[in-house]
């Protein structure tokens, strides 16, 4: 017998059993939806984060025109 090499069991070559299967297929389908999950998740995120961004720069821009409208008299009035 080799060195390192597990024990024979009982006679019987090792199988592979169909629920075992069953249960290592069901087992990689989870695991890759719970990566396109996470995938999608930080593609919502970007997307977010893209839209806020734009939402203050729309702020801002309102912000300024109301202050170029405010001081457009006062600047008018000056010599």
């Amino acid at each position: 017998m080799a060195e390192g090499a597990p024990p024979p069991r009982y006679g019987f070559e090792p199988f592979d059993c169909a629920p075992a299967l069953r249960l290592e297929a069901h087992e990689r389908v989870s695991e890759l939806q719970v990566k396109a999950t996470q995938d999608r998740l930080e593609r919502l995120e970007a997307a977010l984060e893209r839209l806020e961004r734009r939402l203050w720069l729309a702020v801002y821009g309102v912000v300024a025109a109301i202050l170029v409208q405010a001081f457009q008299p006062i600047l008018a009035a000056l010599p």
